[in-house]
């Protein structure tokens, strides 16, 4: 076996746990929309609403669960983690009524998009300091890789199998994969661990003052900000999720949204080698209201263009504010807040995120169902991207932490 350092194998780590986050993210269950609906026999309302529930509670018990991630000793908890992300896909290819729809997403939205993510994200953000933004941006090629592999390989296999089966195979790599992804990973890894660089190793945010989850909800900043981190994820759950409902209204040929993610993945992963090494320079805080312009862009291109070719700027540009969007919002709150009780802070963080994908789903769901064109929910999103950053800009100069 490889014996790589302890920085490596923390990154590894990351890099593992983001990509296995796919199977709970919108843009994969997004892919089984089309199949369930028909074998359920539901609308795409119905399927957002269910899906808004599920992600919802989801989120409530990822405030909780997520918070003992500074309690247990990280072996202990990465183990539960993905003994619970084997269980919900096995559930998941169980599914047959609409009871069993509403547990499967949540069990896929709670321990993948919620668990796994946060897991990795909080990890890093705790084990790297100096070289935090370049860590974060090299786990999150791991979801980059996944956006850019699964869709055309999905879409693939489901000519050859049943979606039932497709479950059966992620179940079996996963058991088989991410245990012994943790055993050589992570196994000394504690909550003390930092990363080793040459001979300012130690230094760290220890003279900045980390604050509880408590303190957090009470800084009008944290929301401020929250209100433009959680754009790009209702706004890009809605589109990933009715995919389908975007290529009939716009005409486009079935394999142009599946060959778009491909171009978002590729803008993704360029955007995330440069946001690591400029976060490392410039800081999150000064970055932070950069991270929705490109999305702001891409909507108007959404709402004024149709031909397909359109389509791969669309998500080219949802791309970059993506790319943007996973390092800073990991790294930023470390910053702000410190580090010792970042776990509390980044359930939360990581739990409104969720729920802004349900909201999402809700909204785009039902948008669809009352007869609103996609340029008219295209509309709607540029207006609150517009509103969000307008209020960031105002108190961007007081995006500091304090010193202890």
């Amino acid at each position: 076996m490889i014996n790589l350092s302890l920085n490596k194998k923390v990154l590894l780590f990351g890099f593992i746990f983001t990509f296995f986050s796919s199977f709970g993210q919108s843009f994969f269950l997004g892919l089984f929309n089309p199949s369930l609906r028909y074998e359920l026999n539901i609308t795409h309302g119905q399927f957002g609403s269910i899906y808004a529930a599920a992600t919802i509670f989801s989120s409530m018990v990822l405030i909780w669960f997520g918070k003992k991630i500074d309690d247990f000793k990280l072996f202990n908890y990465s183990i539960i983690v993905v003994a619970m992300l084997f269980f919900s896909s096995v559930f998941f290819s169980l599914i047959n009524n609409v009871y069993l729809l509403a547990i499967g997403i949540f069990l896929m939205r709670f321990s993948g998009q919620g668990l796994m993510s946060h897991t990795s994200s909080t990890t890093i953000s705790r084990y790297f300091n100096k070289r935090r933004g370049r860590a974060l941006s090299g786990i999150w090629f791991g979801l980059s890789s996944a956006e850019f592999i699964l869709p055309i390989l999905i879409v693939f296999l489901l000519t050859l199998f049943q979606w039932r089966t497709i479950w059966y195979l992620i179940s079996l790599i996963i058991i088989i994969i991410l245990p012994l992804v943790i055993f050589y990973t992570i196994k000394n890894v504690s909550i003390d661990s930092r990363e080793v660089y040459g001979a300012n190793h130690n230094k760290s945010f220890r003279d900045i003052k980390s604050w509880k989850r408590s303190e957090v909800l009470k800084d009008i900043k944290f929301y401020v900000i929250s209100l433009n981190m959680l754009a790009m994820p209702w706004i890009a759950t809605g589109i990933f999720i009715y995919q389908s409902f975007i290529s009939n209204s716009k005409l486009w040929d079935v394999y142009v949204i599946p060959k778009s993610f491909m171009i978002y993945s590729m803008i993704s992963i360029l955007t995330l080698i440069f946001s690591g090494y400029l976060v490392d320079k410039f800081t999150s805080r000064k970055l932070v209201p950069f991270v929705n312009i490109p999305l702001l862009c891409g909507l108007i291109i959404l709402y004024y263009f149709d031909k397909s070719f359109y389509a791969y700027i669309f998500f080219g540009l949802i791309g970059v504010s993506n790319g943007l969007a996973n390092v800073l919002g990991s790294s930023l709150w470390a910053e702000i807040y410190g580090v010792r009780f970042l776990g509390g802070i980044k359930a939360l963080t990581t739990a409104l995120m969720v729920f802004s994908t349900a909201f999402g789903t809700a909204i785009f769901g039902f948008l669809i169902d009352k007869g609103l064109s996609i340029e008219k929910i295209s509309l709607l999103g540029i207006i609150y991207v517009g509103f969000s950053l307008l209020t960031l800009i105002l108190i961007k100069n007081s995006i500091e932490p304090i010193n202890k």
